[in-house]
């Protein structure tokens, strides 16, 4: 599978790089922020060759890839070139966000730059803990000061870290955000703190306090700040705007940050910090039990980011955490439980080979793949999953098993729950196997309703109704595929288009017309007649899908300048008329004419051999031979 073609694919069907206000990525899906949600061909994308499910959750429209998500994501990335949208682009034709769902959105955009960060940190940490516990190393020698330093400088510096997503969040300038959380933890700041005395600022008291690995001061801070940032752009002269604006978004953020904001994030951090100790100090088994039971649903809504910055305010002041890791630990492990006893009890082939794959990669850590591709569908194995899930996360909130980096907790990840405590590396696999072995009995006992191979659902009538044509196909040696207009004969890769140029639906020509005529290229069946007119599928008799279509983004016509002469289901020979357009008034209103002649099920045969290019052609004209 090319996972630049289906990126590319992705970014043309959620409305191209136009429509993309923001693009992020995690483990296994595209995270994308949209200007204008009617422009997405949802059905289209779940249909996508490569793609597993979509979700538009949180302020988000997620598209699953699974683990070769990057690749996607660079390629798509590639495209739209790095360019920042304007704050006027992306609220236009915004949708407006519950205060959850904008909540989620904030959470996720936030934390999602470091992750990567914060994971290598943690599994140093963890590294560290294995060198200590084998005497390898001493707390005292240079190399562990050096290696805490690194494992260290991710959490004491968060609020950097957090600055940086933040801004990209409230579209503000990333470098003023850093620069502010840079203030947060000036060493002065810490000098004044240390030395106890009453500190004011024009005559402004201002409450000091410690933002090492704090989360909520700089995210409120940086929001903040966007509204300032725009109020130095309208007050700023434009003739010296270059250094005013910095001078205002500043000189106004950082006291307001110091003085108000601050303080009041840091009450906020100590009164989550102590919701969630006095939740563990009366019933430590709850929370891993939710976390255990509710995971998939949390990640289904795309709510799982809610505990993140519990958890990271844990791993920073306490150098572990309670809330994420645990629950999260038997859940994914119960959901490749559930997926690998799916692909051991399916007949389905196709099922068995994505639940194999899916469940392997579920029980390492990532479940995205798994829960999409096959237990939220099945649904039983889903409810397994849970249950199993939810008794693993009973047994990890009993023990107190905690998690000393932040990575995604599975077998891969095992070494994050190494620490100071022998024991929590032992609960940790005794979590495992109880999440595992309780739900892949579960699922096997409840069972599922089995997907019968799409060539079993043929009923006898269709079987000896399809015969001839199936003779039909597997009688002809190649096809040679007709000019449906006249003009000059285009490589593909010369269509300004990435879905077109990059043969993602197909391999083929383009044709630049001179006449705004269409004509059928073989004998066959009408498919698909687009309401908007300005694409025609056709089935030739041998069984060869042939898309023509006229025009880039013509779409947006609606209609308007052409004119259709065949429906659905109609039967046509070689030169019947299909379409008519107006050539002239499509390309005055903007649009290019180049029309795509493709293959679309190209990968069914062994080759399709351009018998024209960069050459005339006239209608009727031999210009492709599809060999079987």
């Amino acid at each position: 599978m090319d996972y630049k073609k289906v990126g590319l694919g992705v970014l043309q069907l959620v409305g191209g790089a136009s429509n993309v206000s923001k693009l992020t990525h995690c483990a296994t899906r595209l995270r994308f922020e949209l200007k204008d949600m009617s422009n997405v061909q949802v059905n289209k994308i779940e249909k996508l060759a490569g793609v597993i499910s979509v979700v538009n959750k949180g302020g988000q429209f997620q598209v699953v890839i699974g683990n070769e998500v990057q690749t996607a994501y660079r390629a798509i990335l590639n495209k739209l070139g790095n360019k920042p949208s304007s704050n006027k682009d992306s609220n236009k034709k915004k949708e407006k966000q519950g205060l959850v769902s904008e909540f989620i959105s904030v959470i996720s955009t936030t934390f999602t730059p470091m992750i990567p960060a914060i994971t290598g940190a943690g599994m140093i940490k963890a590294l560290l803990a294995i060198l200590t516990l084998t005497g390898v190393l001493t707390s005292d020698s240079n190399t562990y000061v050096l290696l805490d330093t690194i494992s260290d400088a991710a959490f004491y510096f968060m609020p950097i870290l957090l600055a940086y997503g933040a801004a990209i969040k409230f579209e503000c300038n990333p470098i003023l955000a850093i620069t502010i959380a840079g203030v947060l933890l000036h060493p002065n700041l810490g000098s004044l703190l240390a030395s106890g005395e009453s500190i004011n600022f024009i005559g402004v008291p201002v409450r000091l306090t410690d933002y090492a690995g704090s989360v909520l001061p700089i995210i409120i801070t940086v929001w903040a700040m966007s509204y300032i940032e725009r109020f130095a752009e309208k007050v700023s002269p434009s003739i010296i705007k270059f250094f005013t604006k910095p001078l205002l978004i500043l000189l106004l953020t950082a006291p307001l940050a110091l003085i108000v904001i601050g303080p009041f994030g840091t009450y906020l951090n100590d009164l989550v910090a102590a919701g969630a100790e006095f939740i563990n100090g009366k019933a430590s088994w709850l929370i891993p039990f939710l976390m255990g039971a509710l995971q998939p649903f949390l990640v289904v809504t795309g709510t799982a980011w809610a505990m993140t910055p519990i958890a990271t305010m844990q791993l920073s002041n306490l150098g572990s955490e309670s809330v994420n890791g645990p629950g999260m630990l038997a859940s994914n492990i119960a959901q490749g439980g559930a997926t690998l006893a799916v692909a051991m009890k399916t007949k389905n082939k196709s099922l068995k080979q994505l639940a194999a794959s899916s469940g392997f990669t579920a029980v390492l850590g990532i479940t995205e793949p798994s829960l999409y591709g096959v237990t939220l569908k099945l649904k039983k194995p889903l409810i397994a999953a849970m249950i199993g899930g939810g008794i693993a996360g009973i047994y990890a909130g009993a023990v107190g098993l905690v998690r000393y980096a932040f990575v995604s907790p599975g077998l891969a990840a095992l070494p994050a729950f190494i620490g100071e405590n022998p024991m929590n590396i032992v609960h940790a696999i005794v979590t495992c196997l109880i999440a595992f072995g309780v739900t892949f009995v579960l699922t096997w006992i409840i069972g599922f309703d089995d997907p019968v191979e799409e060539e079993e659902e043929v009923s006898e009538e269709e079987t000896v109704a399809s015969v001839k044509e199936e003779v039909a196909v597997d009688n002809f040696s190649e096809l040679v595929i007709k000019s449906p207009l006249k003009g000059k004969v285009i490589p593909l890769s010369e269509v300004n288009d990435d879905v077109f140029s990059a043969e993602i639906l197909g391999k083929g020509v383009a044709i630049i017309p001179e006449e705004g005529v269409v004509v059928s290229p073989v004998e066959g069946t009408v498919e698909v007649v687009l309401e908007s007119k300005h694409a025609v599928a056709l089935k030739s008799k041998e069984g060869v899908d042939i898309l023509i279509h006229v025009g880039i983004d013509t779409v947006n016509l609606a209609g308007k300048h052409y004119n259709s002469f065949v429906n659905a289901g109609q039967q046509v020979k070689v030169g019947d008329k299909l379409l008519e357009f107006e050539k002239d008034e499509i390309i005055k209103a903007g649009y290019e004419v180049v029309t795509p002649v493709l293959i679309c099920n190209s990968n069914e045969f062994k080759d399709v051999e351009k018998l024209k290019t960069n050459k005339s052609t006239k209608f009727s004209e031999d210009i492709l031979r599809v060999i079987k």
